[in-house]
Order: structure tokens, then sequence, then C-alpha cells
């Protein structure tokens, strides 16, 4: 192993554990913790929230479907893109608005409470339980890559590679909370498109232009030049409905909320989206070039979601290549924080505090805040113990579960005053518990990707329970109706 590549490692991770110190000593509150004051600039914002809802997935699971699969693999670009940008337009600046209006929520749980005025606390833990069941998955996924990471680069074993990137991830978060988190995925987010824009076009230099790869590729494979070839209705259908994931992910919906300005909303939009297109379209040439690379160069490779890491290793110096691969763990640490911070924010705020010690001190619910992040991520690595899961298998998931769980509930709250507390509890289960079920079954339509009717469902069930179940008060519409005309007023 180059020396280069473990001081580049090193002095990357030292880095991130820097930033965590410094944000430490300027964590006052839980709301500092969580939500960093709501004191975020579009720029942060925006590569923070692309950044932590990526993940190791950008470096290696995408790249891994397109080396297998070729251009077919694009289609989940497609429906990314579409649902990150309908995320940005429709859900940003509404939910900024109504978290701090309402009571100043600071957690997705604390919102949903505070806008059906769940007393009763009911709804807040049906949320808190979906959100902790489904991070554990998607803590693991990262856990999972950085492993993945660690074992091919420094050739150690994959138990030892876990507890050395779990350890790293888990002392940033516990140290600095929502603050570090968000400026560590800012600096990840930057070299994660500088190395997705990079790898590609020195592989393509490598291979003799790009005419020279596609020829390669049409050689060697035809139908992975083929966005068709051999792909159904329902696996396009399945690839394109990944995009409705991104109404529930909790770890990118805090980035909106934390904005210091919801009119700022717009600018980070426009930051977040051209980041995501130059980094997915970077990833997928990642893949797709990759496998003509490996195919001249007579390489064996036996696992598709190293292509990356193969590449970074071959095709540029050492301290270059620490860079790139630092590029991976920046990816894999800037969501595995997040979900840590999220699902420890849930823990702190929506249990601890609301529910067991309404009394505790802003000092009490910091250091609950540090516990439940290493509690959640000893559990998260005994998920990850087995180095045969997969990156993608996993995060989608988890992807699916949150989508379907909180995406049309997070719609419906902003956007109709109708919708009840009882249908945000229905639409909540019936989503989570669809793609629990949905995920089992094999076979003709069982075969769409669960986000899908794990969605629909969601919808139904708010839809129908908010019409025939109980009614709201007339203070929950009077807040809407406040709410509303703020928005329509800026």
């Amino acid at each position: 192993m180059q020396i280069e590549i473990i001081i580049s490692f090193i002095g990357y991770m030292l880095v991130m554990l820097a930033i965590g110190f410094y944000f430490y000593f300027k964590t006052n509150d839980l709301s500092d913790y969580v939500l960093g004051g709501r004191g975020l600039n579009p720029s942060v914002t925006a590569l923070s929230a692309g950044a932590s809802d990526m993940s190791g997935w950008l470096l290696l699971g995408l790249p891994g479907m397109m080396y297998s699969d070729g251009i077919v693999g694009s289609w989940i670009a497609v429906g990314l893109i579409i649902g990150a940008y309908l995320n940005w337009h429709y859900v940003a600046k509404p939910l900024r608005v109504y978290t701090h209006h309402l009571n100043d929520s600071i957690t997705i749980p604390d919102y949903l409470a505070n806008r059906f005025e769940d007393n009763g606390h009911i709804l807040r833990v049906v949320t808190a339980v979906v959100i902790l069941i489904f991070y554990t998955l998607y803590t693991s996924s990262g856990l999972v890559g950085g492993a993945k990471l660690f074992e091919a680069t420094f050739n150690i074993a994959y138990s030892d590679a876990l507890l050395i990137g779990s350890f790293v991830i888990v002392s940033y978060t516990f140290l600095g909370g929502y603050n570090a988190v968000s400026w560590t995925d800012f600096i990840q987010g930057i070299l994660m498109m500088l190395a997705l824009v990079i790898t590609p076009v020195v592989v393509v230099t490598e291979l003799g232009g790009i005419t020279s790869a596609i020829t390669a590729i049409e050689s060697l494979e035809p139908s992975h030049l083929n966005m068709i070839s051999g792909v159904s209705l329902i696996s396009v259908i399945s690839l394109l409905a990944w995009g409705l994931g991104y109404f529930g992910q909790p770890h990118i919906l805090v980035r909106f909320m934390s904005i210091r300005d919801e009119n700022e909303t717009h600018k980070a939009k426009t930051i977040g989206m051209s980041w995501m297109i130059l980094s997915i379209i970077g990833s997928l040439s990642v893949g797709f070039f990759g496998f003509a690379y490996v195919a001249a160069n007579s390489i064996d490779l036996a696992d598709s979601e190293k292509i990356f890491i193969l590449l970074s290793q071959l095709v540029f110096n050492p301290w270059i290549a620490g860079f790139l691969l630092a590029a991976i763990l920046a990816a894999i640490m800037s969501t595995i924080d997040s979900q840590l911070l999220v699902s420890s924010s849930v823990l702190t705020r929506d249990v601890y505090h609301a529910i067991l010690h309404k009394e505790a001190s802003n000092k009490e619910l910091v250091w609950i805040g540090r516990a439940t992040v290493i509690l959640i991520a000893v559990i998260a690595w005994y998920l990850s113990t087995d180095e045969n899961s997969s990156v993608l298998k996993l995060v989608s998931y988890a992807w699916a579960g949150f989508g379907a769980a909180f995406g049309p509930l997070i719609i419906l709250s902003l956007y109709s005053r109708n919708i009840t507390k009882f249908g945000a509890i229905a639409g909540m289960v019936v989503g989570a518990l669809t793609v629990i079920i949905w995920k089992d079954l094999e076979g003709g339509i069982f075969e769409i990707f669960e986000l899908l009717p794990g969605f629909v469902f969601s919808w139904i069930a708010i839809l129908l329970f908010s019409r025939y179940g109980a009614s709201n008060p007339d203070s929950i519409a009077k807040k809407f109706d406040e709410v509303q005309n703020r928005l329509d007023y800026e």
C-alpha cells in the first residue's frame, strides 16, 4: 500500500474530527445540536442535502449498477433528478415556514405533532418508531460501504475495516452535532463532485477518447448501449419510482428546516440541483467507461461496486488516488452522520424530552443526544457485520420505507387543511407495512419497487382516514390558514 494514500486518508479524517471539535464548543442547546440553530446559508444547505442524500451509493452502488447493466441503470438517475427537483420546488420553502411557525419544530416528529396537535404523543411515537427502524438499515448500508472501502484500500479484514470507519464517523457527529455534520457534508459534497468529474475523464483519455471507449463497449457487450435492452416496463417504472423517495427522507427534510431564511430556498435549489446533475452524470460515467477499462486491461473485478475504488488506484498517482478514495469515505460519512443525528434527535426530542422528562435542561438534552448517537451506531454496526451485504440493496429498502411512510404525509400536511392526525398515523403505518410486506413477495406486479405501491397506499390511507375518521379541531385549520397566508404573501 502506497504511503501517500495512507497519509491522504489520515489527513482527511483528522480534518473531519477537527470540525467536530470546533462545533463542540459552539453547541449550547438541543436546537444547536440537532438543527444548527436554523442558521445555514444556501450553499451549505444545498451541498449538505445533496451529500447526505447520495452517500456511498453514488460512488459504489450506482457505478456498480452501471458497470453490470449498462445505460439501463440510468433510468434510476432520471427518476432521482426529477424527484429531487420537485422536492426542492414544492417542499423546501413550505416546510421551512411551517416548522418555524409551529412552535419552532426541530424534528420531523416534532413538526407532525405540532401540525396535528398530537397531545397524546401517539403520532410522535409512531413517527419515531418508523424513523428508527429504517435508519438502522440505512446507517448499516453506509457502514458496509465504508468497510468495503477500507478493506479494498488497505487490505485489512472486513470486521476491522468496519470498526475503523464507524469510529471516525461517530466521533465527529458525537462532538459537533448538526453544524459539524452540515459543514463536513459541505466539504464532502465538493470532494465527491470533483472525484466523479475527474475520474471518468481520465479513464476515457486512457481508452483513447469517447469514440474508442464506446466502440470497445459495443464490441464487448452491445446491450450496455441500449437503454431498453432486456428491461421490462415494470423495471423502468421501478427505477423511475426512486424519485418519490425524496419527499419522505428525514435527513434531507431537516436541511430544508435549517436554512437561515425561507426566501433563500430558491438559491439553494439551484446550487443543489447543479451539484446533483454533475455528480450523477459522473457516477454513471465511472461505471459505464470503467467496464471498458477493466475489459481492455484484462482485470478480474469480482465486486462491481468496487469499480470506482479500482479505477482510483490504477489510473492515478498515489496522492490523487488518496484524494479520490477519500471522496468515497466522504460520501459514506456525509450520509451516516446525518442519519445518526436524525435518529438521535428523535430519541432525544421526541421520546426523552417530550414524553419521559419534560423538565430536562438543555445541557442534559445535548448529552442525551450524544449518548443516543453511540447507541444507534452500535446497533447499525451489528447489522453491518455481514460482509456479503449489498450497499444498494440496503439503501433501497430504507429509501422505500421512508418514502412510503413519510412522503405522502409531508406533501399533504403542507398543502391540505383537511388531513387529520388519524389520517397521518394511518398513512405512516400503511406505507411502512406495505414496503415491508411487498419486499418479500415475488413475481408479476410484485416485482415493482416497493416504494411505489407503498407511496400510493399511504396516500389513499391518509385521505380515507382523514375523511371518515374524527375531524380536526378548528385550531388546526386556523394554524394552517395562517401559515398558508404567509406563504401566499411572500
